[in-house]
């Protein structure tokens, strides 16, 4: 037990003496949480619309001013012409196109019914789907304004109207600060139980110091231990300041227990040590460390579900995320945070990351043991 403290002592000097591990632990984490809850957003606030009238009805008019009373869409200009307007969207100096008919208005009181054109630049189908369901919801709120002007009020047989109230539940406000926050701490915590283990460990071999330690008479369960416990704390310390950053910042609730939550990110952290372990014996250089944490971490950060639902995602998708520890984490930091989840809405998820730190430990240490 004296050499485990011993080393633990001995990693924290070496960490805090290292200028460039100092800013990846403590300054870098700061600026990503910062910038990204703000920059990683879904939601359209700005969508470049180009109006194409033909009709120049009082019809048209009123629904090109439904749109510019819309908060998300701007009308940057009108034309005539659909080559126009299509070079236009070509040049991304336009999202959509909005075509109106010349016989608009005409159809629309006489024939009940009449058509309208939506060209949009789908480049990004994300986007794409968002700016055509706000343009059909204008349209829609249009068309319903058009039917109260014209229909007799005053026949019995005119139904009641349908009162909708919606009730957003662990988001009320629809924040998109409050969702992406939780994804992007378990991002943080990641990368300091997988990326700076790896690091840290290969840097010895690199500088020659793990020659020396692998003849003094230390056990390697005790040299494995105390090199993983100093960045299981420091990430524990970066979930913890995370969360006060985000408490006073952006105001995230925080429902559920947090010695729930840091009782599952104790666990998580230990499949995350377990992978940096295991890659620092696949790696003989910080640079060849760097490129497979890269290959594993960001293929675990896309199908983790941060950006994307995790359910929208292909069935294949869903058996390989079996093996995707992040998917686990970003699941039960949202379900704690934001619904108030307990133990038994997360224990599929704890045991699961459970047997898989057994697995990936006892594999990272008898590789460790097969390769020094």
């Amino acid at each position: 037990m004296r050499n485990i403290v011993y080393i633990i002592q001995k990693e924290f000097i070496q960490i805090f003496r290292n200028r460039t591990m100092l800013p990846i632990i403590f300054i870098l984490p700061l600026i990503q949480l910062l910038i990204l809850v703000y920059a990683a957003t879904l939601e359209m606030k700005h969508i470049d619309m180009i109006v194409m009238d033909k009709d120049l009805s009082s019809a048209s008019r009123k629904l090109v001013s439904k749109f510019e009373c819309s908060p998300f869409f701007f009308v940057n200009g009108s034309t005539f012409s659909i080559e126009e307007a299509e070079n236009i969207l070509k040049k991304d100096k336009a999202d959509i196109i909005l075509h109106i008919p010349a016989d608009f208005e005409k159809k629309l009181y006489k024939e009940n019914k009449s058509e309208l054109q939506l060209l949009i630049n789908a480049i990004n189908a994300t986007s794409a789907g968002l700016t055509n369901a706000y343009a059909n919801y204008v349209i829609a709120d249009f068309n319903k304004n058009v039917i109260a002007e014209n229909i007799n009020f005053f026949k019995p047989s005119f139904p009641k109207n349908i009162n909708i109230n919606y009730s957003f539940w662990y988001n009320p406000e629809l924040n998109y600060k409050i969702f992406m926050l939780p994804g992007i701490l378990v991002i943080l915590v990641t990368i300091i139980g997988m990326f700076l283990t790896a690091l840290n460990i290969v840097r010895e071999k690199e500088i020659g110091t793990i020659e020396q330690i692998n003849v003094t008479p230390i056990v390697k369960y005790q040299f494995i231990i105390g090199k993983l416990v100093p960045f299981w704390i420091i990430a524990m310390f970066e979930l913890a300041f995370g969360l006060i950053l985000g408490k006073i910042l952006f105001d995230i609730p925080m429902i559920g227990s947090l010695f729930l939550l840091f009782g599952f990110a104790s666990v998580y952290l230990l499949v995350a040590l377990g992978f940096g372990l295991l890659i620092s014996t696949l790696a003989n250089t910080q640079q060849q460390v760097m490129f497979i944490v890269f290959f594993f971490i960001l293929t675990f950060i896309l199908m983790s579900g941060i950006f994307t639902p995790v359910e929208s995602m292909p069935v294949w998708a869903h058996y390989v995320n079996i093996i995707n520890p992040v998917a686990y984490f970003m699941r039960v930091i949202r379900m704690v945070l934001l619904k108030g989840s307990g133990f038994a809405d997360i224990s599929k998820e704890f045991f699961s990351l459970l047997i898989y730190a057994f697995i990936i430990l006892s594999l990272a240490v008898w590789r460790y043991r097969k390769t020094v």
